[in-house]
């Protein structure tokens, strides 16, 4: 049975899932365990913060056109994150509900009109509040103003922003920082590399905006690989 989903915060994607219950979860407190560094954020404070070196995740959709759409974008993408040691794979198309987790390492993947209510926005959440931080899956739902012509998105934007949701759902959070020291965390405001490419996980608009969009870059690497350690940290093989 999935977990009843809910509305915590707008710092994952703007929505991820809770109940009033599960707020008590307990959170990572072992100092083995690392939840953020240069260019790179995770999810601990809605309790995921570790990923399975050894379970395969598999992203579904909720219908075949929608796996004919998306599925392209996720090629190099999934490239990267199986070199930095995560099992993951296409899957092929089952029931979502957008109030449910999904089963076990499933990342659910959906459409739906501004799912956020804000114009141009989408949603990567993962299932919280897991037992030891290990993330199980999640949920993607893309906004379907991309598609209708409602809503302008640049083509590096439209790859970056598909894959930025699926690492939502694995666990990344937006790597935001105060980098100019006037005590608020801005819209933009990441880490670069000395080519000026910012994390695919800043937001709004990080990854590349050449031929390499819709690919990490090395932050967002890092940031998987954190989730594999916290992972190894703990004894999860």
């Amino acid at each position: 049975m999935g977990r009843t989903l809910g509305v915590i915060a707008a710092t994952i994607a703007a929505v991820t899932f809770l109940t009033g219950s599960q707020a008590t979860a307990q959170q990572a407190t072992s100092s083995t365990l690392t939840m953020q560094g240069y260019g790179w954020k995770l999810t601990d404070i809605v309790g995921v913060y570790a990923i399975s070196p050894s379970e395969t995740y598999t992203i579904t959709f909720e219908t075949a056109a929608m796996k004919a759409r998306y599925a392209p974008y996720y090629t190099e993408a999934l490239k990267q994150i199986r070199d930095a040691g995560i099992h993951i794979e296409i899957g092929g198309v089952e029931p979502v509900d957008i109030n449910q987790c999904g089963p076990k390492n499933h990342i659910q993947v959906t459409e739906r009109y501004r799912p956020v209510g804000t114009p141009g926005w989408s949603k990567g959440v993962p299932c919280p509040w897991q037992p030891q931080g290990l993330g199980r899956g999640g949920l993607v739902i893309y906004n379907s103003e991309y598609w209708d012509g409602s809503w302008y998105i640049s083509k590096a934007n439209l790859h970056n922003t598909i894959v930025h949701e699926v690492l939502h759902a694995m666990g990344l959070n937006h790597p935001n920082v105060d980098l100019d020291g006037d005590g608020t965390v801005e819209p933009y405001e990441c880490v670069a590399t000395s080519y000026g490419n910012k994390p695919i996980m800043c937001s709004p608009s990080g990854g590349y905006h050449t031929s390499n969009m819709g690919k990490l870059v090395h932050f967002d690497v890092s940031g998987l690989k954190a989730l594999l350690a916290n992972a190894r940290a703990q004894g999860i093989s």
